[in-house]
Parts: C-alpha cells; structure tokens; sequence
C-alpha cells in the first residue's frame, strides 16, 4: 500500500521511514554494546529468582514455609533483550511492515508499538524490580503480567476511539491501574529494605532507576493524553507517534547505562 493509499502525506512518511531506520540501528547497537559489556564482567552479573512454597514437616508435623533458588537472571542480557526488542520493531515499520504501519497510523493506531512495548517495558519493569531486591518467581511474573497488561490497554484504547470525536477513556484508566501495580510493589520492596535494622543502604543507582523509570513511564501516558486532548502540535497523530519513538530510546537508554555504570562495569 502507498503512502497516499494509506493516507499518510508522503514528506510524513519518508520522515517515519528515517526515523524508524535510525532507531533500528541506535537499538541494535546499543543491545549489543550491553552484551558485549556483561560478559567482559566476570563473573557476569545476575540477580536470585526465587521460588517460595510450602512444605510439610516431618518433625513439627505442620506446613513451613520454605524457598528455593531456581535461576539466576542476567542482568546484562536482559537489558539487551529489550533494546532487540525494539531494534526488531523498528526494522519491521521501517522495511517489511512499512504498508500496513503506516495503514494503521492514519487510523490513529499503531499494534507494532503497543506489542513491542509489551514485551521489552515488561522486561525493563521486572529488571528494576531485581535489582530493588524482588526475587520471587511469582512476584516477577505478576509485574510482567500486570505492566504487558497496561501496555495493551493502550492498544485497546486506540482501537476503542477510532473514529471518535470525543474520547473514551475507561481503557486508559484500567491501564493506569494495572501499570501502578508493579512500581507500588518495588517501591514497597524498597521501602521495607530501606527500614530494616541493621540493613546496608539501598545503592544509590538503583533509587536514580527507580526515580528517572517512574518518571519516563509515565511520560507515556501523558503522551497519550495530549494525543487525545489534541493538545498543539498533538493533534497529529503521527507528532505522538514521533514522541512515543524518542520516550521510547531514552527510557531504554537511561535504564541500560545506569545498570552498566551501576552493576556492569568491568
């Protein structure tokens, strides 16, 4: 489909294009940069997963709580799991997806984006949970789960408006809800780390990821606020768009290279 068909201007579209190719390559070369960085730590750096359960036993003849470790996560591929992520999803709208993206951008849509950022925010929200200290298998799953949930509300709200004049906003507001979840339990995490008797401080890099990742978060959802209010120069969708890309590369970034200088340099 052209640009035209699609109904995006062919200077707008020719923009994108540079945009997303860029973004590509920024995304590919900073994962790998992260990889490369990880290993030369030695040994590479990796965070407890825990699993905890009950077990009967045999002397109280009761139920105990007991832990296990199940895996170590690696903090260094983790973070450049994410920024794949990306550089794939950015190939993709900018080479063999281009037609159909740019189809869906004139309906004030975008499902590359809201799929991408499923999956590689999720990752970066379960990261920055390791790293404040939440080790339980189930406890990491639910963030995922909660902040992929918050993510596709975002989808599902696009979908909802098309072709609306005025707003629906309940599928923002459940996203809103469910992307709470995850920064309430490190922040508790956190909290209760930072309360115990005796404990060693909490390093300072993981407060300034905490800090700046909550911050850059949310900058999304006001994104998608101004693109609805269609507050200036967010009455184009495709400004939204563009922003969505920048928030994007430097809410990786700050989170990729406060983890290197925090837990990665060699």
């Amino acid at each position: 489909m052209s640009a035209l068909k699609a109904g995006i201007p062919a200077d707008k579209s020719l923009n994108l294009f540079r945009w997303n190719a860029i973004l590509a390559v920024v995304h590919l070369v900073q994962g790998a940069s992260i990889l490369a960085l990880s290993f030369a730590k030695s040994p590479v750096v990796t965070s407890p997963v825990v699993s905890t359960y009950l077990r009967f036993d045999e002397t109280t003849r009761h139920l105990v709580t007991a832990q296990r470790a199940i895996w170590d996560l690696p903090i260094g591929p983790a973070v450049a799991l994410f920024f794949l992520l990306s550089a794939v999803a950015h190939f993709a709208m900018a080479f063999p997806a281009r037609g159909w993206y740019e189809a869906h951008l004139a309906r004030g849509q975008n499902p590359i984006r809201w799929v991408e950022y499923a999956f590689s925010s999720s990752v970066m929200i379960v990261v920055i949970a390791s790293l404040a200290g939440v080790q339980e298998v189930g406890t990491l799953i639910a963030i995922f789960g909660a902040n992929a949930a918050m993510i596709l509300f975002g989808w599902s709200m696009e979908i909802a408006n098309e072709g609306r004049d005025r707003p629906q906003w309940l599928h923002y507001i459940f996203g809103c809800i469910a992307g709470a979840v995850p920064w309430i339990v490190i922040f508790v995490t956190l909290l209760v780390s930072a309360t115990e008797p005796g404990s060693a401080p909490i390093p300072a890099f993981v407060i300034a990821i905490f800090v700046t990742l909550f911050v850059c978060f949310n900058v999304f959802a006001i994104n998608q606020v101004l693109q609805y209010r269609k507050v200036g120069k967010w009455s184009d969708y495709l400004y939204g768009e563009r922003a969505y890309m920048l928030f994007s590369l430097i809410a990786k970034s700050l989170l990729a290279w406060q983890v290197f200088f925090g837990t990665l340099r060699p």
